[in-house]
């Protein structure tokens, strides 16, 4: 009897880091601003403008992101309130190499109301790195998850079609985000959501750049992020975004994260092989068949196959009417 023997694929399981928040800097307060001078400030908005960082007082921490500290600050003069994002010059160089990259992406990035936008950029004599930007002051849609529970259709159609606009804005500029999710998803007070956090993005220099790198985090990456050999064969590079959005959305309707059972704590090995090997996760009976049908457009395994921000635009889900653009 002929036995058949198939090569095994040795499968990439290299795990990403966790989020770092036990390593992010913490800087106390109060923040001294009187010294920091300007640099590359051609992109200040004309209510910043002219402004050096002495007419600033520093309000409160906002949080700490993946490259570094936020504060909310003041304007004394006119009372403009914005977030200040501060990382120190001796941070961690992985950190100073994400801050570099946010720098350059928020250049590019000024004229988009889908993208948290950029008033200024200082740096001080000793290497300490401040950007001054858009204050959100809804917080994130994390935070939103965490103090009113899950989201309604209506609500999410109106978190859809922002952030897909915000993608379609990106991607146009060979974008690429990579760390998609409700953290990194900020609201105002006219509950407009836009794009924030940029430490980990990408700007391509070709169309079929691969973006296959370990960064972001592990429970929104792709399934071609973590094994390309299977999953990311002629894929574009963005549809790891459009991946994101999809558990984003999913998460902020069920409570927890799709893959996981509610309560249940991310593991990230357990993570990994859920996304690589089992099926995409589903929506409930109860959802609408457009919003089973558009999570269905953004979930295929096969890169390639994933509808792009702009095709998603068109989705009868998206075009909805949420009642809260209005």
């Amino acid at each position: 009897m002929m036995v058949l023997v198939k090569d095994r694929r040795n499968l990439n399981l290299r795990l990403p880091l966790p989020e770092g928040h036990q390593r992010r800097p913490a800087f106390p307060l109060p923040l001294s601003l009187s010294s920091v001078s300007s640099t590359g400030t051609s992109n200040l908005s004309s209510s910043a403008a002219g402004a050096s960082f002495s007419d600033f007082k520093t309000l409160e921490v906002l949080g700490h992101g993946n490259s570094g500290t936020v504060y909310k600050v003041e304007n004394k003069r006119t009372a403009a309130v914005y977030a200040l994002k501060v990382v120190h010059g001796d941070s961690d160089p992985t950190v100073r190499r994400q801050i570099f990259r946010e720098m350059e992406i928020l250049r590019r990035t000024t004229d988009s109301p889908f993208v948290v936008r950029c008033h200024g950029i200082f740096e001080k004599p000793g290497g300490d790195i401040s950007i001054l930007m858009e204050y959100m002051e809804s917080g994130t849609l994390d935070s939103i998850l965490k103090t009113t529970g899950s989201f309604s259709e209506t609500s999410l159609v109106h978190v859809a079609r922002h952030v897909l606009n915000g993608l379609s804005y990106l991607h146009a500029h060979k974008i690429v985000h990579r760390d998609i999710k409700p953290s990194n998803l900020l609201v105002n007070r006219s509950m407009e959501v836009k794009i924030a956090d940029f430490g980990v993005s990408r700007i391509m220099t070709r169309t079929l750049d691969p973006c296959n790198s370990y960064v972001g985090t592990c429970a929104y990456m792709s399934p071609e992020r973590f094994d390309p050999e299977t999953y990311g064969a002629n894929y574009d590079g963005y549809a790891g975004d459009i991946w994101s959005l999809a558990l984003t959305l999913m998460e902020l309707y069920l409570g927890h994260l799709p893959f996981l059972l509610p309560g249940q704590k991310p593991d990230w090995a357990t993570l990994m092989c859920a996304i690589c090997f089992g099926d995409p996760p589903r929506l409930p009976d109860e959802a609408s068949d457009e919003f089973r049908s558009f999570i269905g457009c953004c979930l295929h395994k096969e890169s390639s196959k994933r509808w792009t921000a702009a095709q998603l635009l068109t989705h009868p889900f998206v075009n909805k009417d949420s009642g809260l653009d209005k």
